[in-house]
């Protein structure tokens, strides 16, 4: 069974780990290996431990084990009309394709509307075969940019939700 709840400083390394091993799965050919190997979980959970704290974090739990992650809030960086963002959304491998991203998005965009936002974009790499989740949930295409990660440049989408009461969810399943 699948719980989602408010992610806390004490998940703070199980989110490390599944942030490191997400890059690490997706990003395989995309990013260059020499980047993806220097990413240190150790480092990511301590600045997890207070990023839980600042900013909306839920984590997605399969028998007490972190499978998964989405954090949130106010805009960075102007996408359209939209005043949240979607800063990340990760999940292992194995827990992929089973519905829980669908629902850690669920919940996110009921804690943003609880605190009034009324639209959200998210930037994703190009080449991120999981960018099509945004799409069946109703995003819509944006704005690109360029992003340098590892020495390379990549091309990043932004994909906006102009109204966070329209977005569609498919069914959760465990």
């Amino acid at each position: 069974m699948i719980v989602i709840r408010k992610a806390e400083r004490a998940d703070a390394a199980a989110i490390a780990h599944v942030h490191v091993e997400s890059w690490r799965t997706t990003y395989a050919g995309i990013v260059p290996d020499a980047y993806l190997e220097s990413l240190d979980e150790a480092a990511r959970a301590k600045a997890w431990e207070s990023l839980v704290e600042t900013n909306d974090c839920l984590v997605a739990a399969r028998d007490g084990h972190v499978v998964g992650f989405i954090t949130g809030g106010a805009i960075r960086e102007p996408v359209e009309e939209c005043d949240a963002e979607l800063y990340a959304i990760y999940l292992l491998a194995e827990a992929q394709r089973a519905r829980i991203g669908a629902g850690l998005l669920r919940e996110l965009v009921r804690l943003l509307r609880q605190k009034g936002f009324r639209s959200m974009a998210v930037w994703v790499l190009e080449k991120n075969p999981s960018k099509n989740f945004y799409i069946r949930t109703g995003a819509h295409h944006a704005a690109t940019k360029d992003i340098v990660i590892g020495g390379l440049t990549l091309l990043e989408e932004a994909f906006a939700w102009p109204d966070l009461a329209q977005i569609t969810f498919p069914a959760i399943t465990a």
